[in-house]
């Protein structure tokens, strides 16, 4: 079950999500819990996979602006990185370490939430 304790320990600026939304808890834990099923993590796995560096971009993108306005800190700094690869593909870089960690925080936010394994 996702409570503020828990998402601090998960290292995620509570504070400041709260303050995104005006300070309820209640809609700020049921918008953490659904970024957790968030259509775009399979849009990026599938880009990547497929190396659609467009649509991997677009997908990072939207997860950037939604994991950023939670201030889920832990998940927010890798794909915010991997963001800005995917923007300038032309510089190269290998996606697989940043899209790695996206999805171990991803899992770690499931079980937060009591949807994990």
């Amino acid at each position: 079950m996702l409570t503020i304790d828990g998402l601090k320990k998960f290292g995620a600026n509570t504070d400041e999500g709260l303050g995104r939304c005006m300070k309820n808890e209640m809609l700020y834990l049921r918008l953490v819990g659904m970024v957790v099923n968030d259509q775009n993590y399979g849009k990026l796995s599938t880009a990547i996979e497929s190396g659609d560096l467009k649509a991997g971009f677009e997908a990072a993108h939207a997860l950037k602006g939604v994991l950023g306005n939670l201030s889920l800190t832990p998940i927010y700094e890798p794909v915010s990185k991997l963001t800005e690869m995917l923007r300038h593909p032309e510089n190269g870089g290998d996606y697989r370490p940043l899209y790695d960690e996206v999805m171990k925080q991803k899992a770690l936010l499931e079980e937060l939430s009591g949807k994990g394994a």
